[in-house]
């Protein structure tokens, strides 16, 4: 049996030798490797904080003890000594363990953790919650994989330091994020791992103080605390002395041995201090250390050679590598356009732009609020600055995207990758709210294309609109068709709709991915003598007035379609317009219901949620029956 199948908890490993965890580590990164080659998921900071792990367990009492774990893509280890290991193969299932942090899960998932940079804010409430209550017991932070990037991350660590609390944070420093880490930190991080003066001056100091016969241990402990001194103008330690912090490090963060006397040591400390811990992203993967590359990993590698076995049937491009190729032909046409992304190049496809244009290419790290108003001033010296970002990241710019670009309406463009339900990523990635936050939004265009061919006509036309920002969501998905080139496709008309099928009954008015299968049930219903009107209403704000108005005159019953939540989204928009516009018209929405969506494939998300063709039909027989039994 292996040492892994024995751990039940953490309790069984703190009995453990020194060696029998050295032993466990290696079996966690091989079940890791194991599964996640077959299932898919986040394994590069998993297969990173594996000793990290092991020692903190180890040095804690969890579940007493609160270990916070931010962005939740460095849990894995964490749920395998939790009593999950088991039930690993279900990881990012339907059904199955969540790809991050999740409080119903396990009690040892004390935070729900799958965007960056919450877990100092969230240890901090948990450490002052303890002391409000008179409990006892440790709280500890693990920040990393490029989270101390992110604002919200300084202000944790800001108030937590003045705080004067027992709090622990642990910054796991790998030099990554997903892609190579950005930004003055990450600089001044990596120093104390470059600066060749301080580690000969480290090496020889403990070579003195072994070598050192008796009588002379005493100069031995003068030259440790010299070290101490030495450092602290060297190493990244001052900056976290300064913010109230006691400083521990930079520890490489796979010696258990260092690992485990530090964190024993720490443990019985009580006021604020800090490890510094450095790790390897993708430690151990058989097919390379690649940091970005093996990020995470989609169902089917083999991981000696990280190729994939499984191949897609999709014959088509996703839409992410069709925006990715049309923003570098966008970028030679116009030597204005600039991208903006937060730490995702590979995730949202413009990594090729950053290769061809570095110079008009920004990636801001983990601070989207940031990016938005770094766009927003690039606006105003006349650059085209086209942000992109994940719809579900997007939220955390939202301010940012009010109060600097929509206010002064500078034409900040807004690429929502990851729009609509994201499969097997979970509820923590679902960008099922951008329509509705995008459309409060004071001088914003909001659209959604209906494939591929048509997201390059809109992104063309967000690059020519001048009048404010332009926002625009596409899915986690293939493209229904495969788009010609970007030179070959014309800017979408501002503000139309599309006509796509002619009826007379039903009117269908679809925003997005929603067009498609709505024209299939269109023509299903067609056999039972069901005749509908299908729209594509690509421009969602502003809204197609003459089109509009020649369905209102030529329908009875109009269905809202859309890939997002029906509260305040397109359904209610536009149903409060037909309202005031034709109030004789009976109208209903379908869409996204207000509750949470969890992991399952995309496809079978859709359906379920009737967002499919059969869905789409049963909806407008739905609305048809009830207007006969109201007759």
């Amino acid at each position: 049996m292996s040492i892994l199948e024995g751990i039940n908890s953490p309790a069984d490993i703190r009995g453990m030798s020194r060696d029998e965890l050295r032993a466990l580590a290696q079996a966690m990164r091989d079940r890791l490797i194991d599964v996640c080659s077959r299932t898919g998921g986040h394994i590069g900071a998993g297969l990173g904080v594996v000793e990290l792990t092991i020692a903190l367990h180890a040095a804690f009492e969890t579940p007493t003890d609160q270990i916070v774990w931010d962005v939740g893509h460095q849990g894995y280890p964490h749920k395998l000594l939790t009593g999950r290991n088991a039930q690993l193969e279900s990881l990012r299932q339907e059904d199955g363990l969540s790809g991050f942090l999740k409080r119903t899960e396990s009690e040892y998932d004390t935070f729900g953790a799958g965007h960056a940079a919450t877990a100092i804010s969230a240890a901090l409430g948990m450490a002052a919650g303890r002391d409000v209550m008179g409990e006892q017991f440790k709280v500890a932070a693990v920040i990393g994989d490029g989270s101390l990037g992110s604002g919200l991350a300084y202000e944790g660590l800001n108030n937590a330091g003045h705080s004067d609390r027992d709090i622990i944070v642990v910054l796991n420093d790998n030099e990554m994020s997903i892609a190579p880490n950005v930004g003055a930190m990450h600089k001044y991080l990596t120093s104390i791992q470059r600066n060749p003066l301080y580690n000969r001056l480290r090496s020889r100091i403990g070579e003195l103080v072994d070598q050192a016969p008796g009588p002379f241990q005493s100069a031995g402990t003068l030259l440790r605390k010299w070290e101490e001194s030495v450092k602290s103008f060297l190493t990244p330690g001052v900056l976290f002395e300064e913010l109230g912090f006691r400083y521990f490090g930079p520890i490489d963060g796979h010696d258990i041995d260092a690992l485990m006397d530090t964190f024993t040591a720490v443990r019985g400390m009580n006021t604020p201090r800090l490890v510094h811990v450095i790790t390897q992203k993708g430690k151990g993967f058989p097919a390379g250390e690649h940091g970005e590359k093996w990020h995470a990993l989609p169902p089917g590698h083999d991981p000696s050679t990280g190729k994939v076995i499984a191949v897609s049937s999709g014959a088509n491009p996703a839409y992410t590598a069709v925006y990715g190729k049309a923003l570098v032909e966008l970028g030679a046409e116009r030597k204005d356009v600039a991208v903006i992304t937060a730490a995702m190049p590979s995730g949202t496809g413009t990594t090729q732009f950053g290769k061809a244009y570095p110079e008009r290419f920004f990636d801001v790290g983990i601070a989207e609020g940031h990016g938005v108003t770094f766009a927003s001033g690039l606006a105003t010296r006349g650059v085209r600055p086209i942000v992109t970002i994940y719809s579900t990241f997007l939220q955390r710019g939202y301010d940012n995207i009010i109060h600097d670009a929509a206010l002064q309406k500078l034409p900040v463009v807004f690429a929502m990758d990851r729009a609509g339900l994201v499969g097997e990523d979970g509820e923590t990635h679902m960008g099922l709210y951008d329509i509705p936050y995008m459309l409060t939004v004071p001088n914003m265009t909001v659209t959604a294309p209906k494939n591929g061919t048509e997201m390059l006509g809109l992104l063309r036309a967000a690059v020519e609109h001048t009048d404010g920002p332009f926002c625009f969501r596409y899915p986690r998905d293939v493209s229904p068709d495969v788009p010609p080139a970007m030179a070959d496709v014309a800017a979408v008309p501002y503000g139309t709709w599309e006509v796509e099928r002619r009826g007379k009954d039903v009117a269908i008015l679809a925003v997005g991915t929603m067009v498609l299968p709505s024209i299939a049930a269109a023509d299903a219903l067609a056999a039972e003598g069901l005749d509908v009107t299908v729209v594509n209403c690509r421009y969602i704000k502003p809204y197609d007035e003459v089109t509009l108005n020649a369905i209102l005159a030529e329908h009875s019953h109009v269905l809202m379609v859309e890939e997002g939540v029906v509260t305040n989204g397109f359904g209610a928009y536009m149903s409060a317009i037909v309202h005031r516009l034709a109030p004789q018209v009976r109208t209903a929405v379908h869409g996204v219901p207000d509750r949470i969506i969890y992991a399952a494939p995309r496809k079978k998300q859709l359906a379920s949620l009737g967002l499919d063709a059969v869905g789409i039909a049963q909806r407008v027989r739905a609305l048809r029956d009830t207007e006969a039994l109201a007759g």
